[in-house]
């Protein structure tokens, strides 16, 4: 059940009621109990999760996954990089060993 706003044109009043979504508005001030109460359009509430299974770096903002995706790519094309250096080191270090063999016979 949602919590209405309103507020009495007569007295200014402004108050909060937990009313069913299918309730009709309240036309009562508590306050100087004239007629001119009316519902007001607020802002409503921010969405709330709890329980399990939600997680705050669930909803990032766009610049925070921007840059998560820039250290991303940073780190492969790092790793990539590394990678084909061991490579070339591995085949430096056998054809190094080749010869070393052949002018062993």
């Amino acid at each position: 059940m949602p919590t209405y706003d309103y507020k009495c044109d007569k007295c200014d009043h402004e108050w909060e009621l937990f009313q069913s979504i299918t309730a009709d508005p309240v036309k009562t001030c508590p306050e100087c109990k004239s007629r001119k109460a009316r519902r007001v359009i607020g802002p409503g509430a921010g969405i709330l999760f709890k329980g399990s299974g939600f997680y705050q770096t669930d909803y990032r903002s766009d610049s925070y996954k921007k840059g998560a995706e820039a250290d991303k790519k940073a780190q492969s094309t790092a790793k990539s990089e590394s990678k084909s250096e061991s490579k070339t080191e591995k085949k430096s270090s056998d054809s190094g060993s080749k010869k070393t063999q052949a002018a062993a016979n």
